[in-house]
């Protein structure tokens, strides 16, 4: 009686080796719900594919992490001289590479670790966190010839997170690090690592060519972990089956039935992410016109569940619940019997699962 995630397991365990070949330098990223496979299973599957780096995406997800997998821990959020950043423990500090995005960090993650390795991020056109030109300069400044090589005990590369925008990224890289150069933070010579996020295998091959005395470390989520989505398929467990009349009353609100039919009450609610919808980045006239759809649905108070009944997407009968949630099916579906499964679409990164099934 669970949402569930069920992983096709040969074929996601060859996709995982797949990029691994195909991206040398791959640095897994483990962030937030594990995608939905849960923080723990990814680094476990980090230390089955053999990287010597894992990124995470701030110092509170470090403890799940941290005993699952034995390498490099690079955290992504940027360090600020307060907060968890300041509270890991020292066995694990010692694997630490930082982020730092600002000039006025420096210092202070120094003096509070004259040991911390680091990155430093540069601003992009995401404009989230890094330093621009004169930041890069600050921090060249402060850091002196000492650091800035490789396998230093400081910095150890220049971090870009790109925007996920369609087009090519490679123009800005090639600005953003003649920027770099120019602030100094790259010695002639010297070999420097330059850890990216968001660029495409054709970007990450023509930018190793361009860029050969750099070397490339591609940071990668959703692509390694959700790269086979057809090999993942969540199921919810229909829990009670009510037949209803027009005019019935149900629900914590009281709601009355629009017409006959049936009540299905099913697994998955807002405390696994159901009915909780993130902002869509997509712009596009057809998304805006589905947008103006649910609109018109919500105003009815007809809402489209995730949950398929019946090769059809169904409509919540009220709000979800925190555990389960009520669906409506109308008269002449067909009518699933307490227990069976039920196809559900959610958006991993925002699902809590019951159970991850790997086959």
């Amino acid at each position: 009686m669970s949402l569930t995630l069920t992983v096709e397991g040969d074929r996601w365990r060859a996709h995982l080796r797949a990029v691994a070949a195909a991206q040398p330098g791959l640095v897994p990223v483990a962030k937030g719900n594990g995608y939905g496979f849960g923080l723990g299973r990814l680094a476990r599957k980090a230390a089955w594919l053999g990287v010597d780096t894992l990124a995470v995406g701030t110092y509170d997800e470090l403890p799940e992490v941290a005993s699952r997998y034995g390498g490099d821990l690079l955290v992504l959020t940027p360090w600020r001289p307060f907060g968890a950043a300041l509270e890991v423990p020292a066995d694990v500090r010692k694997r630490l590479v930082h982020t730092v995005s600002r000039a006025e960090d420096l210092g202070a993650l120094r003096a509070h670790d004259p040991d911390a390795r680091f990155v430093l991020e540069v601003v992009t056109s995401m404009l989230r966190h890094g330093l621009d030109p004169a930041g890069l300069r600050a921090a060249a400044e402060q850091l002196g010839p000492l650091g800035l090589f490789r396998g230093s005990r400081h910095l150890t590369g220049i971090a870009l997170h790109l925007p996920l925008a369609s087009g090519s990224h490679l123009s800005e890289v090639r600005r953003l690090v003649d920027e770099v150069v120019a602030a100094g933070l790259v010695r002639e010579g010297r070999r420097t690592t330059l850890w990216v996020s968001h660029l495409t295998d054709d970007e990450l091959a023509r930018l190793r060519s361009t860029h050969a005395d750099f070397d490339i470390r591609p940071r990668v989520g959703t692509n390694l972990w959700l790269g086979v989505r057809d090999a993942l398929h969540v199921t919810a467990t229909v829990l009670d089956v009510h037949a209803v009349e027009r005019g019935d009353h149900f629900g914590y609100r009281g709601r009355s039935a629009p017409k006959s039919g049936h009540i299905v009450v099913v697994t998955g609610g807002t405390a696994h992410g159901i009915g909780l919808e993130a902002p869509t980045g997509d712009s596009s006239l057809k998304a805006r016109a589905a947008t103006l759809a649910r609109g018109g649905l919500d105003a009815a108070g007809f809402v489209r569940s995730p949950f398929t009944i019946d090769g059809k997407q169904r409509l919540f009968a009220e709000p979800p619940h925190m555990q389960a949630s009520m669906l409506f099916l109308p008269s002449g579906a067909h009518v699933p019997a307490v227990g069976d499964q039920v196809d559900v679409r959610v958006r991993y990164t925002a699902t809590a699962f019951d159970r991850v099934v790997v086959t």
